[in-house]
């Protein structure tokens, strides 16, 4: 039996309005790729360069009612980011980490387009300023990069280091910021 696109629609309409979804999720193009991203009813949960594995990962965090339906909003905030209109998101965010991520994670969020911090200053400003691996742990490990900016988190002597997308993807989103220069 085949199911035409509409009836499709309809039913995924009709799932989330019933409240049987845990997490939903959809691929966004992007000038760095396709990315991967995932909302809960509270908030934007994921977001990332790499797809495979995800669903499974999601039905493991969050629930095993995982379906894909667009995510608009966020959707419209990437595109605005990546045209350089949106320097700030506005999005919710469903973030579920330990309390050591989550102050570094919630300091990160501080870190205004364009600019760029250390990991050793990120650790400082969370009170902690021997753990700057630990804050680069968080950093390999944040669920929601670009909206949460790790990408601008450099090592102490400002080089690239590394980045779940990859460090072409980092400097892009550097250079789009006007952080740094070709």
């Amino acid at each position: 039996m085949n199911v035409t696109p509409e009836l499709d629609s309809r039913f995924r309409e009709a799932a989330l309005l019933e409240g049987l979804v845990d997490v939903r999720y959809d691929v966004v193009e992007s000038p760095v790729g396709d990315l991967f991203v995932a909302a809960t009813d509270r908030g934007l949960c994921r977001i990332s360069y790499w797809p495979d594995g995800m669903e499974e990962s999601l039905a493991h965090t969050f629930g095993p009612r995982v379906l894909r339906s667009p995510l608009d909003e966020v959707r419209r905030e990437l595109d605005e980011y990546f045209e350089g209109t949106r320097h700030e998101f506005d999005l919710t965010l469903d973030v579920r980490v330990a309390p050591f991520h989550a102050d570094v994670l919630a300091e990160l969020a501080r870190v205004p387009y364009g600019r760029t911090e250390t990991y050793g200053s990120l650790a400082a400003k969370v009170g902690r300023p021997r753990a700057a691996r630990a804050v680069g742990t968080v950093m390999n490990r944040n669920p929601i990069p670009i909206v949460l900016p790790c990408h601008r988190i450099l090592g102490a002597n400002g080089s690239l280091t590394g980045y779940a997308g990859g460090l072409d993807v980092k400097l892009r989103l550097l250079q789009l910021e006007g952080a740094m220069l070709a």
